[in-house]
């Protein structure tokens, strides 16, 4: 008769005992993670510092491009610039479409001084302005900038048809520019034609400029044009400095306000004009 209650006596006992070791098993197994082998603070630290470099990786920034916006294309040059360019066609200025201003923009005039029997003669002028900004996929501004200017070089170099092609660097102009010079024979005359492109910072202006002598008149000398064209590319690209002056421009380290002849896609190419010489026998 005793045996039974002995027994449930004795499991009674086994049972306090296991639920009274639970909490010690649990202190001390918080007590070893506190251990001298210091295996909770590596862990604690490797994975501060995993999210650390995670934070860094996701909150990495490209540097903000120097320049954030552009001045109107049509206002680029100086009234006497454009006169002394297309001296018949100041009031000419037609600007070309852009689906963002502040990314792309060009402006062309063109101007025939008709001589009668003694001929014509015929000037075109055009000037095109691209902004590229940074971006954590692409790159910086001036990276893409880059890249694009030496590709509108490379195509100036590359005009199908073209006779007598030269180019050279320009002094002075943005933070670098290039002359591209070549003739282009139509059947209304032998068209100079002058393209400068320059960038400064990221930005990428291309300026064309061509002229020819029409119905018999003397063809321009090509170096005249290139004295005027390169004096217009320096005017355009101060025309982007000043566009951006009083803070507009952003964190590179550059003044926008420096000097743009010292150095310092938008993924989407603005739409080429015309071909000058094309536009040039539409215009005659």
């Amino acid at each position: 008769m005793h045996r039974p209650v002995q027994r449930q006596r004795q499991r009674l006992t086994r049972i306090l005992v296991c639920a009274a070791a639970v909490p010690v098993m649990l202190v001390v197994s918080g007590c070893s993670s506190d251990s001298g082998d210091g295996s909770g603070d590596d862990a604690k630290k490797d994975s501060g510092a995993s999210a650390s470099s995670s934070a860094t990786k996701a909150g990495a920034v490209v540097k903000e491009a120097t320049y954030a916006k552009l001045p109107q294309p049509c206002d680029v040059f100086s009234a006497k610039t454009v006169k002394e360019l297309v001296p018949q066609g100041t009031k000419s200025d037609k600007e070309g479409k852009s689906d963002d201003v502040s990314t792309r923009g060009s402006c062309s005039w063109n101007s025939l001084d008709n001589n009668g029997v003694d001929g014509s003669q015929f000037r075109w002028l055009n000037v095109s302005l691209l902004r590229f900004e940074s971006t954590e996929t692409r790159g910086t501004g001036e990276k893409l900038a880059a890249e694009y200017y030496a590709k509108q070089v490379e195509d100036a170099r590359s005009v199908a048809e073209a006779k007598s092609v030269k180019s050279q660097p320009v002094s002075g102009t943005g933070t670098e520019a290039t002359l591209v010079t070549y003739d282009l024979k139509k059947k209304e005359g032998t068209f100079k034609q002058q393209t400068v492109v320059t960038r400064v910072e990221n930005v990428v202006v291309t300026l064309d400029y061509n002229g020819a002598g029409l119905a018999g008149d003397k063809s321009p000398k090509a170096a005249d044009l290139s004295k005027a064209a390169e004096k217009a590319a320096k005017e355009a690209v101060q025309a982007v400095v000043t566009a951006n002056e009083g803070g507009a421009a952003a964190g590179s380290g550059a003044s926008p306000s420096q000097s743009p002849g010292k150095g310092a896609s938008p993924s989407k190419s603005p739409s080429k004009s015309a071909s000058p010489s094309k536009s040039a026998a539409k215009k005659s």
